[in-house]
């Protein structure tokens, strides 16, 4: 009878996949032990595996090669990293090895450029888009870059006063972008995006202020959505929408060259999930050439604007199941040593899925479980995977039969929305977090990136 946790796995998915494998009911991830790493490191855990990030680099930057080469496009790509997925200096090292460049979303991203210029891991021809709603502070300090000589930052304007302000604090010529403020999807509680400038507005804009200010050229047309690049007819529709209106400015604004498509390239969530990249980006660049060519223009050089697909799948969250609690009839507990709110926020303000696997007892049999975070919150918990509306895991026979758990793929935003190293939800601490890579001899290589919380840095926050 095949009841194993591993037979559950191999019954639903095709398995062994990508980076995972199991042997000798160990779960191992990119050919790593991942009890080995829990056995140095202990849980709960952060763990950032490096190479990823610029495998991820290479596979979009390959793609888009081959999808210009098969359609004959005769323009450039240009491959951004979205910061604000990820700001830790290691990930953005790892990512700008590979001849990238970045795109920023307020005031303190351009002072973390100026961190890494110091450090002389960016130089002043790397492309800076500067995305987002521009205060005083952020207007100021890309006036100062482009003052001091980085000659490629592209302010994009999210507002039509954006230009007025750049116009009082620049001195320079400086080349600048529109975001187009898109229509969202017609389950959204709002039918029109609050970022970007909307259609009808766009020429008459450029007609009336950047043309008309010598200090400004008109480089770029910005086109994101905010449920990212899928395949159904409102992507294609509002991608096709944008492609009508680069060419209507093209016709009146020769310097216009430049086309974003901005971020959403998705990642695996789940081992069900089956997204053709091949296609849809070989399709985003047939669409592009098919629309210039019928209306006489040259196609613009893309950009786009990678940040969940860089660095999300680089990422992964371990915990250790601390007790089993049988609440009623039907429902199994399995608590864990942190807190889902405060180390993975997305899963509890997005209900955003994950991939789950235990890293131990893979030859056991399971049970459906639901897992419970260690805040007093009832919300503080997670209950079904992308592909199924329930759990299953391994079963616990007591407090000392450990089984360590662990969500794949945790790599973009977490941090970041759960306020690293700040104050957490009842004062549950951020985990210990480590970095993974291979030398120059294919070797892997771990080190503590940061240690767990403390509770005295927590309460400085706090005043005491």
């Amino acid at each position: 009878m095949k009841n194993k946790y591993i037979d559950l796995v191999d019954q639903t998915f095709d398995f062994p996949q990508d980076e995972f494998q199991v042997k000798d009911g160990v779960l191992y991830v990119n050919d790593i032990n991942m009890m080995e790493i829990i056995k140095e490191y202990g849980t709960p855990l952060k763990l950032t595996y490096l190479p990823k990030i610029s495998s991820q680099i290479q596979r979009a930057k390959r793609m888009f090669r081959n999808a210009m080469s098969k359609t004959g496009y005769d323009g450039e790509y240009h491959y951004c990293y979205c910061t604000k997925s990820s700001q830790f200096e290691f990930v953005v090292e790892e990512a700008l090895k590979n001849d990238i460049h970045l795109e920023t979303s307020s005031a303190y991203d351009l002072n973390l450029i100026d961190a890494l210029y110091e450090k002389k891991l960016v130089d002043k021809d790397q492309i800076i888009i500067c995305n987002g709603f521009k205060r005083p502070q952020y207007i100021k300090n890309i006036a100062r870059f482009r003052k001091s000589g980085w000659f490629n930052i592209i302010p994009v304007l999210d507002n039509k006063n954006e230009l007025e302000d750049l116009d009082d604090e620049c001195d320079e010529q400086i080349n600048v972008g529109i975001r187009i403020a898109a229509e969202e999807e017609p389950s959204f509680d709002f039918y029109t995006s609050r970022l970007g400038i909307r259609y009808s507005d766009i020429i008459p804009f450029y007609k009336n202020g950047i043309k008309r200010n010598p200090k400004f050229k008109l480089k770029m047309l910005h086109f994101f959505i905010n449920t990212g690049i899928r395949d159904t007819s409102y992507y294609w529709n509002e991608l096709l929408r944008c492609l009508h209106l680069y060419c209507d400015l093209k016709q009146i604004c020769p310097e216009l060259d430049s086309l974003n498509i901005g971020g959403g390239l998705p990642i695996k969530t789940s081992l069900a999930v089956d997204f053709d990249y091949k296609y849809m980006i070989e399709e985003i660049v047939y669409q592009i050439k098919s629309v210039c060519d019928a209306h006489g223009v040259p196609v613009p050089d893309i950009y786009s604007e990678f940040g969940n697909f860089t660095v999300g799948e680089s990422g992964a969250t371990i915990f250790k199941v601390l007790d089993v609690k049988q609440q009623n009839d039907r429902e199994c507990w399995y608590m864990l040593d942190s807190s889902f709110m405060t180390t993975m926020p997305d899963t509890w303000g997005l209900n955003q899925r994950f991939i789950l696997f235990p890293i131990n007892k893979w030859n056991d049999e399971y049970h459906r479980v639901f897992l419970g975070g260690l805040t007093c919150d009832s919300k503080d918990y997670y209950n079904a995977e992308a592909h199924a509306n329930a759990i299953f895991l391994p079963i616990v026979k007591n407090r000392r039969d450990d089984l360590y758990i662990g969500f794949f793929h945790t790599g973009a935003y977490q941090e970041a929305i759960s306020g690293y190293g700040g104050v957490k939800h009842c004062l549950q601490p951020s985990p210990r977090h480590i970095l993974i890579d291979k030398d120059k001899d294919g070797k892997i290589t771990t080190r503590i990136f940061a240690e767990e919380q403390s509770y005295d840095s927590m309460l400085k926050t706090l005043g005491y």
